[in-house]
C-alpha cells in the first residue's frame, strides 16, 4: 500500500497535526513516459506554511484532499521513460507519500545513494538558495559585514559559511545559547546574537559599529525591525523568508522601511528559488566542491516514519529541529556529515 499524507483542513496560521490525514492507497503503476519512485526521504520546509495557506503567495495553494506538496528523494523502481532506469536515485517534487508516480519534469536533480539526504538540504534547495540569494542579490565583497537571521538553520547556516568563504565578516542571529554557540563553534560566525536573551539592536551596535552591508533575512518581524537602523551605506537586504510572522490575514503592521532604504541608499529584494532554476546545477557543483574541501558543514534533523509528517511542520516552527528536518521512510545511507 502507498501511505499518503493529505492536507484535509486549511490551517489558520501554522499548520498543526490535525490539518493532515494519513491514508492508504494502492501503489500506482507507471504509465507511458512515467516513473515510479520509492521515496526514501521527505523534506520539511518552512515555506510549506505558505503553500498550504488559503491565499497563495508565489505558488498556488495546495488543494484540500491532495497529497502534501514536498520535495523528496528516492529510487526509481519502475521506468517507462528512456532517460531513466530502475535503480536511479532522484530528488524532486514527489510529495509526502511512500511512492510517487511522476513525470521527469517533477525531478529536480539526479543524485546518488550517498547524497540522497544532502540533495534535500545542503545540495538541494536550502544550500542552493543560500548560495544564489547571497551571490545574486547580496553580491558580497571581501571585508564586508554580513548578518544572517536563523543563522543556525538549514539556509542560514549555509549562507553564513558561504559569506565567510567569500571573505566576509559574519554575524548570526539565533534563538538560545546552544544555537548561538553552534553558530560560532561549528559554522564559523565571527559573532552571534541570542535574540531571546539579548537586545538585538544594542548587540548589533557593539558587533557592527560601522553597519551591516548585507542582511540575509529569513524571519522579518521584530528582529528585522531592529536590524534596519543598522544598515550601512548602500546595504543590500535579501528577503528570503518571513518565519516570525505566523499569519498574513489581517496584514501585520510595523515600522516603515522606506526611510532606512532612502537614507542609506540601500536595496531590498526578495528571493524565490523557482526564479533561478537555470542556475541550480551550477550552484550544486560549487557547493559540492566546498564540501569536498571541508569548508562547508551542515546538520540534519531526522524523524522516522510517515507518521511523523503531520506534526513535522509545526515542530519546525516550535524550534525543535536541529538542522535540516527530514522524514526517513526507508533504511539509512551515508549522506550528511552530522
Amino acid at each position: 500500500m502507498n501511505r499518503q499524507v493529505l492536507l484535509t483542513l486549511r490551517p489558520s496560521g501554522i499548520a498543526q497535526a490535525e490539518n493532515f490525514t494519513i491514508r492508504e492507497a494502492a501503489v500506482p503503476a507507471a504509465g507511458p513516459g512515467e516513473l515510479l519512485v520509492r521515496n526514501h526521504y521527505l523534506s520539511v520546509e518552512p515555506a510549506m506554511r505558505g503553500w498550504i495557506a488559503d491565499t497563495g503567495n508565489y505558488t498556488k495553494p495546495i488543494e484540500l484532499g491532495s497529497v502534501m506538496r514536498s520535495l523528496a528523494s528516492g529510487v526509481v523502481i519502475e521506468s517507462r521513460h528512456p532517460d531513466y532506469r530502475e535503480g536511479d536515485c532522484v530528488s524532486g517534487w514527489f510529495g509526502w507519500q511512500d511512492y510517487a508516480c511522476i513525470t521527469p519534469d517533477q525531478i529536480v536533480q539526479r543524485t546518488t545513494a550517498s547524497e540522497m539526504r544532502a540533495s534535500l538540504g545542503i545540495l538541494g534547495t536550502n544550500g542552493v538558495t543560500a548560495y544564489l540569494a547571497l551571490t545574486l542579490i547580496g553580491q558580497p565583497r571581501a571585508g564586508e559585514t554580513v548578518l544572517v537571521s536563523t543563522a543556525a538553520g538549514a539556509v542560514g547556516s549555509a549562507a553564513g559559511q558561504i559569506a565567510r568563504i567569500l571573505g566576509c565578516r559574519t554575524i548570526g542571529i539565533a534563538g538560545g545559547p546552544d544555537k548561538v554557540s553552534r553558530c560560532i563553534g561549528e559554522f564559523g560566525y565571527d559573532a552571534a546574537i541570542d535574540y531571546r536573551a539579548q537586545d538585538v539592536s544594542a548587540a548589533l551596535a557593539g558587533h557592527a559599529p560601522d553597519g551591516i552591508d548585507i542582511y540575509f533575512d529569513n524571519v522579518a518581524g521584530p528582529i528585522s525591525d531592529a536590524v534596519l537602523p543598522h544598515l550601512a551605506l548602500r546595504a543590500r537586504v535579501i528577503v528570503c523568508g518571513t518565519a516570525s510572522i505566523d499569519r498574513w490575514t489581517p496584514w501585520p503592521t510595523g515600522p516603515r522601511v522606506e526611510r532606512h532604504l532612502l537614507v542609506k541608499r540601500a536595496r531590498m529584494e526578495g528571493f524565490v528559488i523557482f526564479d533561478h532554476m537555470d542556475r541550480y546545477q551550477d550552484a550544486v557543483g560549487q557547493l559540492r566542491t566546498w564540501i569536498s574541501e571541508g569548508r562547508l558543514l551542515w546538520r540534519e534533523d531526522i524523524l522516522d516514519g510517515i507518521e511523523a509528517c503531520p506534526d513535522a511542520l509545526a515542530g519546525l516552527y516550535r524550534g525543535e529541529n536541529d538542522g535540516k528536518r527530514l522524514i526517513r521512510l526507508v533504511g539509512d545511507d551515508a549522506g550528511g556529515n552530522q
